[in-house]
């Protein structure tokens, strides 16, 4: 008890509880090296498992536009496990109202290398077929901004 006192005093009053400072002194004094939690028994997560995941997925590549909380409720978890399924289990991110991967899929793969293997035919075997390549620099568009809600629906 006389140790424990002067780790508490050491720490301050306040800093740690008696009994805190009693669980890890018996934990440091039978051997133990470890300073993090150890990993608890408990109810495994029903919201990020395989099945969820797969659902998800397949309702995203249905329909790039339904929201979160549509999903939510489709596979009946919160919105904050379906965002997290989202971006950190599916690499996806929102952009303009619709999901899209931040890398390519194997079948966009796929389909690049056969498009760069049909272009390097052509070229083999046509060598002014380059010549009829036409390429767009920049395109300008004539944009109006409404001002009012009238001048909108015109």
């Amino acid at each position: 008890m006389e140790t424990i006192r002067k780790i508490q005093q050491a720490f301050g009053d306040d800093a740690m509880s008696i009994t805190r400072i009693k669980q890890w002194y018996n934990r440091f004094k039978y051997g133990s090296t470890l300073v993090d939690s150890e990993p608890r028994h408990g109810r495994p997560s029903t919201s990020r498992n395989d099945n969820v995941i797969n659902e998800v997925r397949n309702l995203v590549m249905q329909d790039r536009r339904i929201t979160v909380r549509e999903l939510a409720g489709e596979v009946e978890v919160s919105i904050g496990s379906v965002h997290t399924i989202l971006t950190a289990d599916l690499g996806l991110r929102r952009v303009s109202a619709k999901f899209v991967p931040n890398l390519l899929a194997m079948e966009q793969k796929q389909l690049r290398l056969e498009i760069a293997q049909d272009m390097l035919e052509c070229v083999e075997s046509d060598s002014n077929s380059l010549n009829t390549v036409i390429i767009g620099d920049e395109s300008w568009i004539y944009g109006y901004d409404p001002e009012t809600k009238a001048q909108s629906s015109q």
